[in-house]
C-alpha cells in the first residue's frame, strides 16, 4: 500500500515539476544569464515590441511601421507588461509569457482527467515548449495558443465562450479563426461573429492605424524558413539563381527571380488548403468529442505548411493543438502529433542555433529545413487523412457513407446456424 501511495504522489508531481524544472531554463535563457547559441532571439521583446507599446501608449497603432504586421488586438498582449510596472518592460513580458505557459498547462492537465480523457497532452505540452529554446517566451504567441486551447477545450459544454475566445483569438494572430473549422454548434459561430464584430468596431474606432496591417502583410514575400523556400535555397546552393536574402517587412526573405512565382504558389497551395476544408466540412457525416479538436489541429497544419512565413515561434501553435488532442482519447492525431514534436528541436537547430547556414543556403541549412518542412508536410497530409477517414469514408461494416445514405439499413445479422455454410468464416 505504501508503494502505491508513493508511486501515485511521484506521477501526481512530476508534471508539474518537470514543468517547473525545464521553464526556470527558458527563464534563464531569455534574461540572459545563460546564452542560449545564435542570434539574440530576446531583440523582439526589448527593442521591437518595447517601440511599439511606447507608439501604442499615445492612443494609436505604429501605422508607419511595416513590420507592425499583427491583427489590432495584438496591442493588448503587447501593453500586458503595463500590468508589472515594478519590472522593466522585457522582464515583464517574459514573466507574463511563463504566466500564459502555466495557464496552458493547468487547462490540459484538468482536461485530461476523467473517463475519455488522457494526460498525454499535457505531457506533450511539457516537453514540447522547452524544445524550442527562448524564442517561445521571447514572442507574444504564448499569449496567443493560450486563448485558442481554452477555446478549444470549451468547445464542449461552453459554446458560447469558446466563440468569443475563437473570435479574441483571430484578432490576436489571425490563425485561431481555423479553430471554428470542426464546430457545428451555431451558438459558437454566432458568439463568434458577434464578438469579433464588436471588437473590430471597437478598435476602428478607438485608435487609427488598427488595419494598416493588412496592407503590410500583402507586401510579403517568400521567407527563408518555408516550404516554398526550398527550391530557392537549392538554386543558389548551384548557382543557378542570382537573388539575394535580405531583411524585408521584418524577416529574412528571398528578393530576386522567381519569388513572385514562388509566393503565389503559395498562396494559391493556401487557397487550395482552405478548399478542402470546405469539401471536408460538407462531406463530413460523423462527428466525435474529439473531432473539432482534430480538425482545428488539421486546419492550422496546412496553412501552416503552405504559408510563404514558416516563422519558428508557429510551431508553439502547433503543440498547443497537439497537446489539446492528446487529451482526447479517441482523437485521430496521434501520427501527426509525433511528427510536429519532432520537428521542434529541428526548428531550434534552424533557427537559432545554425540561422547563418540557413541565411548562407548551405548544406547544413537546407538539410536542417527539408528535415524539418518535411516533417510538418508529412503532419499535415497524415491529418487531412486521419480527419478524413475518421468522419467521412465508410468504415467497412460500420456507417454508410454520403452516397450511401440513401440505401436501406442493413438488417440484423442472422444467427450464425441460419448462415450459409460459406458466410460463417
Amino acid at each position: 500500500m505504501e508503494t502505491t501511495q508513493a508511486g501515485r504522489g511521484w506521477t501526481r508531481w512530476a508534471l508539474p515539476a518537470a514543468w517547473a524544472a525545464t521553464r526556470a531554463v527558458l527563464l534563464l535563457f531569455v534574461l540572459r544569464v545563460w546564452i542560449f547559441p545564435g542570434p539574440d532571439v530576446t531583440v523582439d521583446v526589448s527593442v521591437i515590441y518595447r517601440d511599439w507599446y511606447e507608439v501604442l501608449r499615445t492612443g494609436a497603432f505604429p501605422r508607419a511601421d511595416v513590420t507592425w504586421q499583427y491583427p489590432p488586438a495584438a496591442a493588448l498582449a503587447l501593453a500586458a507588461p503595463a500590468l508589472l510596472p515594478f519590472l522593466d518592460y522585457a522582464t515583464a513580458f517574459y514573466v507574463l509569457a511563463c504566466a500564459a505557459d502555466l495557464a496552458v498547462l493547468l487547462l490540459l492537465r484538468r482536461a485530461g482527467r476523467g473517463a475519455g480523457r488522457s494526460p498525454r497532452g499535457a505531457w506533450l505540452w511539457v516537453a514540447g515548449v522547452p524544445l524550442l529554446g527562448p524564442t517561445v517566451y521571447a514572442r507574444y504567441d504564448v499569449l496567443v495558443t493560450a486563448v485558442a486551447v481554452a477555446a478549444l477545450l470549451a468547445a464542449g459544454r461552453h459554446p458560447r465562450t469558446a466563440g468569443a475566445l475563437a473570435a479574441l483569438g483571430a484578432l490576436l494572430k489571425i490563425w485561431p479563426a481555423l479553430l471554428l473549422a470542426g464546430v457545428r454548434r451555431r451558438a459558437s459561430w454566432t458568439t463568434a461573429l458577434l464578438t469579433g464584430s464588436g471588437l473590430v468596431a471597437l478598435f476602428a474606432s478607438a485608435a487609427p492605424g488598427a488595419f494598416a496591417f493588412l496592407a503590410f502583410q500583402r507586401g510579403r514575400g517568400t521567407e527563408v524558413e518555408s516550404l516554398g523556400a526550398l527550391p530557392l535555397h537549392v538554386a543558389r546552393w548551384l548557382g543557378v539563381w542570382e537573388g539575394q536574402v535580405l531583411l524585408h517587412y521584418g524577416s529574412v526573405e528571398f528578393l530576386g527571380p522567381w519569388v513572385s512565382t514562388v509566393s503565389t504558389c503559395a498562396l494559391v497551395l493556401s487557397a487550395a488548403a482552405f478548399a478542402w476544408l470546405l469539401v471536408w466540412r460538407v462531406a463530413a457525416v460523423r462527428f466525435g468529442a474529439h473531432t473539432v479538436a482534430d480538425a482545428a489541429f488539421t486546419a492550422v497544419l496546412l496553412f501552416t505548411v503552405t504559408s510563404r512565413v514558416i516563422s519558428p515561434q508557429y510551431l508553439v501553435w502547433l503543440v498547443g493543438l497537439a497537446a489539446v488532442c492528446g487529451c482526447l482519447v479517441g482523437s485521430r492525431m496521434r501520427v501527426p502529433a509525433a511528427l510536429v514534436l519532432a520537428s521542434v528541436p529541428v526548428t531550434t537547430l534552424e533557427f537559432p542555433v545554425w540561422f547563418a547556414h540557413v541565411v548562407a543556403s548551405d548544406p547544413l541549412g537546407i538539410g536542417l529545413l527539408t528535415v524539418r518542412d518535411g516533417l510538418l508536410a508529412c503532419a499535415a497530409l497524415v491529418a487531412a487523412r486521419s480527419l478524413w477517414r475518421d468522419t467521412v469514408v465508410r468504415a467497412e461494416g460500420a456507417w454508410r457513407s454520403p452516397a450511401r445514405r440513401g440505401a436501406a439499413a442493413p438488417t440484423r445479422a442472422a444467427p450464425a446456424a441460419r448462415l450459409p455454410a460459406a458466410r460463417r468464416t
